[in-house]
């Protein structure tokens, strides 16, 4: 990694400094989430997200109910009712990511499922590489070895 370290214009510190970083012309490539590539791309039509050949990166976000939790009925309801075609495609608008809510993309702003189909074609979501559960102290071991990179 310190071998490849003149490679790299900056280190991941937040989706607004790599915006920043993309639209003044510092940085002409990045890894970065779609949702950022799109914002990019509704600024500046030069500007795409593409998923890498090698596969994007993908994972999955869930809802989790205590065990011992004190209103079961009201916690589906609301998963059931964030999941609906039509409140998904609000969520989608205000995050700027896309969903996995079936039938949401017909309730979906036309420029944004225009971006979610030209990055992603059918051979692109088979090519997903999906993110693994993340084992107890990987991030602690992750952010010693950054430190370790910056400072060499």
């Amino acid at each position: 990694l310190t071998e490849c370290k003149a490679n790299v214009k900056a280190y991941w510190s937040g989706g607004d400094a790599l915006l920043s970083l993309m639209r003044s012309g510092e940085a002409t490539a990045a890894m970065a989430w779609d949702a950022g590539g799109w914002k990019l791309n509704r600024d500046n039509a030069d500007i795409t997200f593409v998923a890498p050949k090698s596969g994007a990166l993908g994972w999955i976000d869930t809802f989790v109910l205590p065990r011992k939790t004190k209103n079961e009925e009201g916690a589906y309801k609301w998963i059931n009712f964030v999941m609906r075609p039509d409140i998904a495609a609000k969520i989608t608008a205000a995050a700027g990511n896309f969903t996995a809510s079936k039938g949401s993309d017909d309730f979906v702003d036309a420029k944004a499922k225009a971006q979610y189909q030209e990055s992603f074609s059918a051979k692109d979501i088979d090519n997903i590489k999906w993110y693994p559960p993340v084992p107890a102290g990987l991030e602690k071991i992750e952010g010693k070895i950054l430190d370790r990179v910056k400072a060499s």
